[in-house]
């Protein structure tokens, strides 16, 4: 993977990365925005000629969200809170694939060469036997990697950014794309993943890892009482002022040094190793970074509108599909279904 990218940044040749933004939920916590956001704005600022693909998964989606309100809402919202963190609308070519019919085409004609027991080596998939959940899930288990291997290998991607636990959705388009390869003719670009760097645990107001699911996050757009009411809730532990604390092992420090420079994250140690920072002092700080943070997205989000989103997405997904079909016409020839 290394020398690829060497090669591709090197001689200047073009590279394609492609991701996508899932439509599971309207909105961004901090959790979320170091986990997926930053790491994606890093990654464009290091490849700054690449040209990058983003699609909104909201055909992914629809196994969780079936409210067609909710996903609509959904898609439309965090684009909009992705453009407000940061993205440029200008570069990131950010598309709709549930209206380019060469996604659904490709994923048929790959579930077609895909077998079962190649399927059946996923994590998902072994963590539900391991549970006696098998009976539980459903068809969109296996289906899933192969309509992801479809959005990757349609445009020719070079580049897949994934954290270490998705890694295997893009070996099975790696491994699906050789396959069709060998049988029909060169025609799929072997995809490599690109494994983002471990951000590490991103604690929640309640000391466990930030999750929806535990309710202790603290979304980007919540309005400033709704942040001081989160902030007072972190517990702390029983030492007075006039004791020294370690900061690593205050929830209150862990989630405020992702806001901090260097030169911050010393100063703010300096004082929890010393005697006379209290709890208040460092939640008030916390407090502080946070707004300084989130109100500029805030600022930001207000300004874009729906209709904005909607017609750049449609904007995009109309030029996206246009290569999509030439694909699959080149794909229909070699499999046989032109006449």
């Amino acid at each position: 993977m290394i020398s690829m990218i060497n090669t591709l940044t090197s001689t200047h040749q073009y590279m394609r990365i492609l991701t996508w933004l899932q439509a599971t939920s309207d909105q961004i916590h901090i959790g979320n925005y170091f986990w997926a956001v930053k790491p994606m704005l890093d990654l464009a600022d290091k490849f700054k000629d690449a040209e990058i693909f983003m699609f909104l998964a909201v055909m992914h989606s629809f196994n969780s969200v079936q409210d067609p309100i909710r996903l609509r809402r959904n898609g439309i919202n965090i684009i909009k809170l992705y453009a407000a963190c940061g993205v440029d609308l200008e570069r990131f070519l950010i598309y709709n694939p549930a209206e380019i019919p060469g996604h659904a085409q490709l994923n048929w004609i790959l579930t077609c060469i895909t077998n079962m027991w190649f399927m059946e080596r996923m994590h998902t998939y072994k963590d539900a036997l391991d549970k006696g959940k098998a009976k539980e899930i459903n068809v969109w288990v296996f289906c899933y990697p192969i309509l992801m291997a479809a959005d990757i290998l349609l445009y020719d991607t070079d580049l897949v950014p994934v954290g270490k636990d998705q890694k295997q959705h893009v070996e099975y388009a790696r491994d699906i794309a050789m396959k069709f390869n060998n049988a029909f003719g060169e025609t799929f670009k072997i995809p490599e993943p690109y494994i983002k760097e471990e951000v590490g645990l991103i604690m929640g107001i309640d000391g466990r890892k930030m999750s929806k699911s535990y309710n202790n996050f603290i979304w980007l757009l919540d309005d400033e009482k709704t942040i001081l009411k989160r902030v007072k809730q972190i517990p702390t532990s029983a030492l007075t002022i006039e004791e020294p604390k370690n900061p690593d092992e205050c929830n209150v420090y862990n989630i405020c040094k992702l806001f901090l420079t260097p030169e911050e994250n010393e100063t703010l140690r300096k004082r929890y190793l010393a005697w006379g920072l209290s709890y208040k002092d460092a939640k008030d700080y916390l407090y502080e970074k946070l707004l300084a943070f989130v109100l500029p997205i805030q600022k930001k989000y207000a300004e874009i509108s729906d209709q904005e989103i909607i017609d750049l997405v449609n904007k995009n997904t109309q030029k996206v599909n246009e290569m999509a079909k030439k694909k699959i016409e080149d794909i229909y020839k070699k499999v046989g279904f032109s006449l």
